[in-house]
């Protein structure tokens, strides 16, 4: 449990985080950032228990925060002090030597994109680039655990999408656990194994994407023609409809569980009636829908 005065921002947020991408949802103000703090010992907790990679960050914060990297929220970074400078300072406060430091940070900086610009002081840096060395100084130490707050902050569609990679290779490649606070639900589904929401102070779920996401639940069908009378066809062999236009989102029938017999139905009502098909696949269960149904 963890108040700030009269307000409880976080009760019963009960987390585990096994290896791996984690996701951790929710909306803004549902404590994502203040559960990043208390994983990192800067927060204190009124009540529970914390246990990072083995060890309790309210009387090892030293020692977690050596194994741990961190990519903050906000851009406050120094402007005067060049990337190569701040990310060694980083990588030295985590528990590295010096001319360690100097080595990782610089290879940190090379990885990320920012190999000709790490000389450069942070205050002439753009937003994308100053995310890359929030990214850099995150991982210049060799964590076993990265924990990052709204990477992809301030970023356009181009940038986000490379650091979302920058990320999913730092979990494969570099075999690091990554958990991305994030209250974008698409970039979390695109880039994490599992995911943890947040919502009213708890964790209400907290499982691999697929699993929460469940089996496929139907068919989505896009014509190039008015799809009612492929509707009506389908319809009459005990399988609810819904059409719009040209578009036809199909459930399936009770004592049917495979998509496979009812792609093939349509696959085959729409050849013998020789329509024009756009689309056909499965309909699957998004993050979205999940995060709706489980938030209150």
């Amino acid at each position: 449990m963890k108040r700030y005065g009269a307000v409880s921002v976080l009760n019963g947020a009960d987390l585990t985080m096994p290896p791996g991408v984690t996701g951790l949802l929710g909306s803004n103000g549902a404590g994502k950032t203040t559960l990043l703090g208390l994983l990192l010992g800067l927060h204190r907790a009124q009540a529970g228990a914390i246990n990072v990679l083995g060890l309790d960050p309210r009387v090892a914060g030293p020692e977690v925060r050596a194994r741990v990297g961190y990519a903050p929220e906000h851009h406050l970074l120094p402007d005067d002090v060049p990337a190569d400078d701040f990310v060694r300072h980083i990588a030295e406060v985590h528990g590295l030597p010096p001319t360690a430091a100097t080595s990782r940070a610089s290879d940190a900086l090379w990885w990320v994109g920012l190999g000709e610009e790490r000389f450069r002081p942070l205050g002439t840096m753009s937003t994308g680039q100053r995310q890359r060395v929030k990214l850099a100084m995150s991982i210049a130490h060799d964590p076993s655990l990265v924990l990052l707050d709204e990477p992809t902050d301030g970023l356009d569609p181009t940038q986000r999408e490379s650091m979302l990679e920058l990320i999913r290779r730092v979990g494969t490649e570099f075999g690091m656990s990554v958990l991305l606070s994030s209250h974008l639900l698409d970039e979390v589904e695109r880039t994490c194994d599992r995911v943890a929401i947040l919502d009213g102070g708890k964790v209400v779920a907290n499982a691999p994407i697929d699993e929460l996401r469940g089996s496929a639940r139907g068919v989505r069908v896009e014509l190039d023609c008015p799809a009612d009378k492929l509707g009506a066809l389908i319809a009459a062999k005990g399988h609810a409809v819904s059409v719009d236009r040209n578009r036809l989102t199909i459930s399936l029938a009770d004592g049917v569980n495979d998509t496979d017999v009812l792609l093939a139905l349509v696959r085959d009502e729409v050849a013998a009636a020789h329509w024009g098909i756009r689309r056909l696949e499965p309909e699957v269960v998004s993050l979205e829908d999940v995060f709706l149904a489980v938030g209150t």
